[in-house]
């Protein structure tokens, strides 16, 4: 073998590398999704699925808060001002959720695309008058904002801080 054919083996194989890690590379990126950050900036890892945050609300009372971080589609959004949004969990139960001291809203826009939700889960006792000023700001007509007539427990949630999938 001539050390023409060496080297012209070496540069072959090293482009054959070169090539598989771009590959690699390209497929990871893929798997990225871009999120969108409102509130107090935190890192999405760790975030309970549905399922999982149905858990950790059945263990609580009314009162009690837990620190989480929990991933969910948006189900609704205040149409006034993106000043809350409720999250589907997947089992006819949602988790409202309010932002911590109004610091910050959402975008209007947002239904149905993954959210994370980093911040204090509680059980609530809801009020008619409550329910009633939120089903207002969610665009219910008035026969259904009119049937809401008993206090709700609700599956709620302070966020400090919101990730949006882009």
């Amino acid at each position: 073998m001539s050390v023409k054919n060496i080297l012209l083996l070496c540069i072959c194989v090293f482009l054959s590398a070169s090539c598989k890690q771009n590959a690699e590379k390209t497929n990871q990126t893929e798997d990225i999704v871009a999120f969108a950050s409102f509130g107090k900036s935190f890192s999405k890892d760790d975030a309970l699925e549905p399922m999982d945050a149905i858990m950790q609300y059945e263990i609580m009372s009314v009162g009690d808060t837990i620190d989480s971080k929990i991933t969910a589609k948006v189900s609704s959004v205040c149409q006034a001002k993106g000043c809350w949004m409720t999250l589907d969990l997947e089992n006819g139960k949602e988790i409202m959720v309010k932002f911590k001291d109004y610091g910050f809203f959402v975008p209007k826009d947002i239904v149905g695309k993954e959210v994370v939700i980093n911040g204090l889960a509680f059980i609530d006792e809801m009020p008619v008058d409550e329910q009633q000023h939120y089903a207002e700001d969610a665009g219910k007509t008035t026969a259904e904002i009119a049937s809401i007539v008993q206090p709700k427990r609700t599956l709620s949630f302070e966020a400090d801080g919101v990730l949006i999938a882009q």
